[in-house]
């Protein structure tokens, strides 16, 4: 373990208190905001939470007798301790192993002999939600999206079976982060990036970090791109990969309420909308859905954005059985 050096015991003390948080079995939309504000609110306090995370983990990889002579300790010693109660600074060097028993004890209840965990995360339609992980990470998902995330303690596997997610990753070397999707697996240790995952095509695009997308098992086909941040990976469902440049702002234009086209077919475009509204729309014509779109569509109400689209294209719109049908003009 390196020398580390924390000016104020508070900032581990709030660190440990955050990770006992964030390990419950339902953390709210409102724990995650109040988690991120935290984090930006002193510049230590990123880099506590990250080293109490990574204490924690050298707690876990301990061997069992270690542990049980751990948890025998005083509590209440431990948690006074961890609390801030001391003035002195905490060097976690040479004699950190106390200062990892301490934080050990008092993150214990709810994690130990924890081998991993699961949960399932989903949207509606129109429905935009944002979730905080047990480590930190923070996650957008778009509408109509379905996520299931399994945590470990040797790794961090998400499963995107359908939809749209915006990943902010908290950096763990010790514990890789993927995502799998349409036969891909996106791998990653601390970055930002999207993944839409619809109707077996799958896009990547990265915002900052580096990221690995590779197919799932050593048989399958396809090749293993690494992104960095402005590159997009598109790979259809017929098995065409293409690399491209991405502005970031624009694939993560949807957290705001916004979805950024540049040619993109107008079928595509329809999918994305019928996630965000129970009235479906349709196109009469596959010819018509190969027209290409570019521009901004603001998501509010569904007759202001068909609208915007027959300004775009030559297309009107009629009422239909399941919502509405596109038509050229």
């Amino acid at each position: 373990m390196s020398n580390i050096a924390f000016e104020d015991d508070r900032d581990l003390a709030e660190a440990s208190a955050w990770l006992v948080r964030l390990q419950r079995e339902e953390v709210s939309e409102a724990d995650g905001l109040e988690f991120e504000a935290w984090l930006d609110a002193a510049p230590g306090n990123r880099a506590a939470y990250e080293h109490v995370v990574s204490l924690w983990h050298e707690f876990e990889s301990a061997a069992p007798q270690v542990q049980d002579e751990l948890i025998t300790l005083d509590r209440r010693e431990t948690r006074r301790i961890v609390r801030g109660g001391g003035t002195r600074r905490w060097w976690l060097g040479a004699g950190g192993m106390a200062i990892a028993a301490g934080l050990a004890v008092a993150v214990l209840p709810g994690i130990v002999a924890q081998q991993a965990t699961a949960e399932t995360y989903a949207t509606g339609k129109g429905e935009r939600k944002r979730v905080t992980l047990a480590d930190g990470s923070i996650v957008d998902l778009n509408a109509e999206t379905k996520l299931s995330v399994t945590y470990g303690r040797n790794e961090r596997k998400l499963e995107l079976a359908e939809g749209e997610a915006i990943f902010d990753v908290t950096h763990d070397a010790r514990r890789p982060f993927t995502v799998a999707a349409a036969n891909r697996v996106v791998r990653v240790l601390g970055t930002q990036f999207d993944v839409r995952h619809r109707q077996g095509d799958l896009m990547v695009a990265v915002a900052r970090g580096k990221v690995e997308v590779r197919p799932m098992t050593a048989a399958a086909s396809g090749r293993a791109f690494t992104l960095t941040p402005g590159q997009k990976l598109n790979i259809a469902s017929s098995g065409r990969e293409e690399l491209g440049a991405v502005d970031p702002q624009e694939a993560f234009s949807w957290r705001a309420g916004r979805l950024i086209y540049r040619g993109e077919p107008l079928a595509n475009v329809v999918a994305d909308l019928n996630r965000q509204y129970v009235e479906q729309i349709e196109i009469s014509d596959p010819e018509l859905g190969k027209m290409p779109i570019t521009g901004v569509i603001v998501l509010d109400n569904q007759p202001a954005v068909v609208a915007r689209l027959s300004l775009m294209l030559p297309i009107r719109s009629v009422p239909s059985d399941r919502g509405l049908l596109l038509l050229r003009k």
